[in-house]
């Protein structure tokens, strides 16, 4: 399938040189073009004027970046006119098609990913963290996981919210919620239970990573950090360390998820706290929105890639 994709990939940069080195004859040697093409490939669909036009696009976006060609050659036709369309940046088009490559994003979940600007949020938002201080590796990993903000669909929530009633409304959602966390991400569990000195204590949410091999605990605040939730979750990832994870797994680590943060103080926190912590913001999709989304979204529910791992520990 992939050599496949590759194959027809590289006819359609072929064919746009044809139309791009003959653009000066216009529309009329287009229109034969896609008429002899229909006429000797009859069985072959994507020959239409409009998708001769992408690749005549395709082929001037590429015509002096080999490196460009063998990545994008790598992708569905579709994805790489979504891509074309919607990313004029080449930088960013670029990070977005090594983690279509990465991850495997069908086109509705690029869209979405393009849509609610990953890019920005993952890679040039700064990301408040202590990632670099607190693991002897894989910080670098762990840092490129965080995302600020993290963007929930939980429309339904009503103005004046609880914490609980938060996480309620991302457990319905966990399908979604696993798709904005990344890829890696396994469910644990929700109010996870820590008993230290007889006394219980509960993780709001619970993950185990694949990639970077630890738990990662969240934590869910409606309102501004404050410092007192480093410590707190530096607390519950002490918990883990000592009493869930394996020789194997890596340290824990804590993301902290709140309405909204003041950077010095988030900062100045994170200095003080010896486990690894990140903290973001997190933004609820308007109801425009949301509609939007999914309609994006609404082709995945057959046949989804991105299934709801659950790991028990």
């Amino acid at each position: 399938m992939i050599n496949a994709n590759i194959s027809l990939v590289n006819l359609y940069f072929r064919i746009g040189k044809v139309l791009y080195d003959n653009s000066s004859w216009g529309n009329k040697f287009l229109d034969k073009l896609a008429f002899e093409l229909k006429i000797t490939f009859p069985n072959q669909k994507g020959f239409s004027i409009r998708n001769l036009k992408y690749m005549k696009t395709f082929y001037s976006e590429y015509i002096d970046d080999s490196e460009f060609v063998q990545l994008v050659a790598q992708l569905p036709w579709t994805h790489n006119i979504i891509l074309i369309e919607k990313v004029k940046n080449k930088i960013v088009r670029k990070w977005y098609i090594e983690k279509c490559i990465e991850e495997g994003w069908s086109k509705s979940i690029l869209l979405y990913q393009i849509e609610t600007n990953l890019y920005k949020r993952q890679v040039k938002n700064i990301k408040y963290n202590n990632f670099d201080l607190t693991l002897k590796k894989n910080s670098d990993l762990a840092s490129k996981v965080m995302k600020d903000p993290y963007v929930f669909d939980l429309i339904e929530l009503t103005n004046d919210y609880k914490e609980k009633e938060l996480e309620n409304k991302m457990l319905e959602r966990l399908k979604n919620v696993l798709l904005e966390f990344g890829n890696g991400f396994s469910f644990v569990g929700s109010q996870y239970k820590l008993t230290v000195g007889n006394k219980d204590f509960y993780i709001d949410l619970l993950f185990y990573h694949t990639k970077l091999k630890c738990y990662i605990a969240v934590e869910l605040k409606i309102d501004e950090f404050v410092p007192e939730y480093g410590s707190k979750i530096g607390f519950y990832l002490q918990a883990l360390d000592e009493q869930i994870k394996d020789k194997s797994d890596n340290p824990s680590i804590g993301i902290i998820l709140c309405k909204s943060k003041n950077n010095k103080i988030v900062d100045y926190t994170l200095k003080y706290i010896n486990k690894p912590v990140g903290v973001s913001e997190y933004k609820i999709l308007d109801k425009l929105s949301i509609d939007y989304m999914k309609n994006l979204l609404a082709e995945e529910e057959k046949n989804s890639n991105i299934g709801i791992n659950v790991k028990q520990p």
